[in-house]
């Protein structure tokens, strides 16, 4: 067969790959044979914009890898094609391109036994449209669909993301699935969400957070090098992360993980984290890349807008300086709680603490030691009402929620606050505090707690005469 000829009869950018088949039934060398003039163009552009590591000119016979890095995915693809016979089409988006392949295999006629031939093709798109979708296969388009569906749908994030990753569990028919985020400026990650089969080993996952797993999980950049995905379908296919990343194999054996796809998640080149799923169907690796390969794009531009919609929320809702609650988020909650129409009666200690001293502070040593002085005041109440809603009310003055308590555990809350401000140098509190039956009565609460601080705050004075120019 004159494939030349063949492959210069096609439009859409197009080569001639031959891939043998070794003894053993593995795939062995994959060789470019010929190209037609949009496929030589290609070489030549990517030569050009700076991809100078590969040759620019196609030489018959030549191993692929001449020409771009090597890639398992690609090479499972190849031989799924040229000696299995199968016919195979995906959508990919590699890490390096704006640019999403809309990828045709097809088998070609080969008289050898040990070497087979396959047509790849290449169309080319800015965005990943519907027109893609509909060329998917119908089980993975709809499973896609589904995934969109449902992230635009929902109300609750966090819960959406994990039915979706038990419905990519589902489809890979995997052990675990498991989406980690990446969080650069604390150096940590985080499970965002996961799903196990049912017979599943349970393994921790509350180490990924410490700087360890941090430094792992960034190392796996390199495992991908420039590729969309991971997939290691046994033990030969995990060769190449024993080789580059033996920290990650061995943590990968011992949690006897023997098969693995991994996706990163990005938007806009940055990184937000991974997902992947282990000891997965290996006979449905091309329906499992093709449906991860959509799902984790979607995935990603919704966790991007999850985390940009929590930032500005803790910006409009955070007071910068002590990184408590604000004044804004504080009448919130008040109007919040005072309008509840529910039934349910829950208690709701109140609790006004005034930083006493902080005019004199600005006064005398500044108004970076007056910062410092605040700072250190949030500190004392954040490492007492832990969990609870602590406010700055304005100015030297804070506000504390602490719902569900008890009179006797507020009141040890509030004297473990005057005990421990001793340990923050000059935090000194004027505290007020109040306990409600029913959280519906917390104006009532705020009104008693008030008091009750001023007349410890003229308490004060009376002891520190010399501060009393403070008020």
């Amino acid at each position: 067969m004159d494939y030349q000829k063949f492959v210069d009869g096609i439009i859409t950018t197009s080569c001639v790959l031959s891939v043998e088949k070794l003894s053993d039934g593995i795939c062995g060398k994959i060789r470019i044979i010929c190209g037609n003039r949009a496929y030589l163009d290609s070489l030549k552009a990517g030569h050009e914009t700076g991809n100078r590591m590969y040759s620019h000119e196609l030489i018959s016979g030549s191993e692929y890898e001449n020409y771009f890095d090597k890639d398992r995915v690609f090479e499972d693809y190849c031989y799924r094609c040229a000696i299995l016979k199968q016919p195979i089409h995906t959508v990919v988006h590699p890490e390096f391109f704006d640019t999403w392949f809309n990828i045709y295999m097809l088998p070609l006629e080969s008289d050898k036994e040990d070497l087979g031939y396959c047509l790849y093709s290449i169309q080319l798109s800015a965005e990943q449209s519907n027109g893609i979708l509909s060329n998917l296969s119908r089980e993975t388009a709809s499973d896609v669909l589904n995934t969109c569906i449902k992230l635009r749908g929902t109300n609750d994030f966090v819960g959406t993301v994990n039915d979706v990753v038990a419905d990519i569990r589902r489809i890979c028919d995997a052990r675990h699935v498991c989406l980690l985020l990446v969080d650069y400026a604390s150096r940590s990650c985080s499970m965002l969400a996961q799903a196990y089969a049912d017979t599943a080993r349970r393994i921790p996952m509350n180490h990924w957070g410490d700087e360890e797993h941090f430094n792992l999980v960034v190392s796996w950049s390199a495992i991908l090098a420039g590729t969309s995905c991971l997939i290691a379908k046994n033990e030969e296919d995990m060769a190449p992360i024993k080789e580059k990343n033996p920290a990650w194999y061995e943590s990968l054996h011992r949690a006897q993980v023997n098969s693995i796809v991994l996706f990163a998640l990005k938007v806009g080149g940055d990184l937000l984290g991974y997902i992947w799923a282990t000891n997965f169907e290996v006979k449905n690796t091309l329906r499992i890349k093709e449906t991860l390969e959509l799902t984790t794009f979607f995935l990603a531009s919704e966790i991007s807008n999850y985390q940009l919609l929590n930032r500005l929320h803790r910006l409009s809702t955070m007071d910068m300086l002590t990184g408590v609650l604000n004044r804004n988020a504080m009448n919130n909650r008040i109007d919040s709680i005072g309008s509840e129409k529910t039934e349910d009666k829950h208690t709701l200690g109140v609790v006004f603490a005034d930083l006493n001293g902080l005019k004199t502070t600005n006064d005398n040593d500044g108004h970076q030691a007056g910062d410092l002085l605040l700072k250190n005041a949030a500190m004392v109440l954040q490492n007492v009402f832990i969990g609870d809603e602590i406010y700055r009310a304005g100015g030297d003055e804070f506000l504390v929620l602490v719902p569900d308590i008890t009179r006797e555990d507020l009141q040890k809350k509030i004297e473990r606050v005057r005990k421990d401000s001793a340990s923050y140098g000059n935090v000194s509190f004027a505290i007020g505090y109040s306990f409600k039956e029913d959280q519906r009565d917390i104006l009532d609460g705020l009104h008693e707690a008030d008091e009750i601080m001023y007349a410890d705050k003229n308490e004060f004075y009376l002891k520190h005469p010399e501060l009393k120019s403070r008020k």
